[in-house]
């Protein structure tokens, strides 16, 4: 739970900043009246603020979910298409789900403009919060479609480069796609997978292991949104 004190010339300015910092409505918030401050004499000497103490009644996590389900209506509105947003914790991520009839336009070709999408919701996030939340954003499972698709292609690919003996590269792929690439072989011992290239040629390249190497991986520079 978020604990914070706020100042205002009145308790109910206090309580207004308090609604706006922690962009949740008055009713999910715990209130302590510290002091309800003084006007002085003729509004000039001997003023004091009213001082109050918030306590947010919901997990800080939940609160940050409903504020980045909040973000993405936001930047949906400007996109002339009727849309739901559901939200939910999965595992150490936010999934927020695009629900529409408009799904092919919001996904974008190979779902850049759902990346761009998730990318400025995490970015907002985390310059309002202060803290690194994981968000994905999806509409029509798509990731979970996609994830599938590269996850065949990694093994597709593997089995080429064990017959022929010889590297094989992808084509360009953004972060989160390449990463899936590098996970769907991590356990396979006769091959290894690197990233090369820079922005938006970088590739994934799969290399047979000679026989008593050890296969190694470049996971962590896929870890990013974009």
């Amino acid at each position: 739970m978020s604990v914070l004190e706020f100042e205002e010339k009145s308790v109910e300015e206090a309580i207004a900043a308090a609604c706006e910092k922690l962009r949740l409505p008055r009713e999910k918030l715990d209130i302590e009246i510290l002091s309800k401050g003084s006007s002085g004499i003729f509004g000039i000497v001997g003023t004091r603020k009213a001082r109050i103490r918030v306590t947010t009644k919901v997990p800080a996590v939940e609160a940050a979910a409903e504020r980045a389900k909040e973000i993405l209506s936001n930047i949906l509105r400007h996109v002339d298409l009727p849309t739901v947003i559901e939200w939910e914790s999965r595992d150490d991520h936010f999934y927020l789900n695009i629900i529409s009839n408009g799904s092919g336009l919001l996904i974008g070709k190979r779902g850049k403009t759902l990346n761009a999408l998730q990318y400025l919701v995490s970015k907002i996030l985390q310059k309002e919060i202060g803290e690194n939340y994981s968000v994905i954003v999806d509409t029509e499972n798509y990731r979970t479609k996609r994830e599938g698709s590269l996850t065949e292609l990694a093994q597709q690919l593997s089995e080429k480069v064990k017959k022929s003996h010889r590297p094989l590269t992808t084509g360009p792929m953004n972060a989160q796609d390449r990463r899936i690439i590098h996970l769907a072989l991590k356990e396979d011992q006769e091959v290894r997978t690197k990233s090369k290239g820079e922005g938006t040629l970088r590739r994934v390249v799969i290399y047979p292991v000679k026989k008593g190497r050890k296969p190694s991986r470049t996971i962590a520079d896929d870890t990013g949104q974009q």
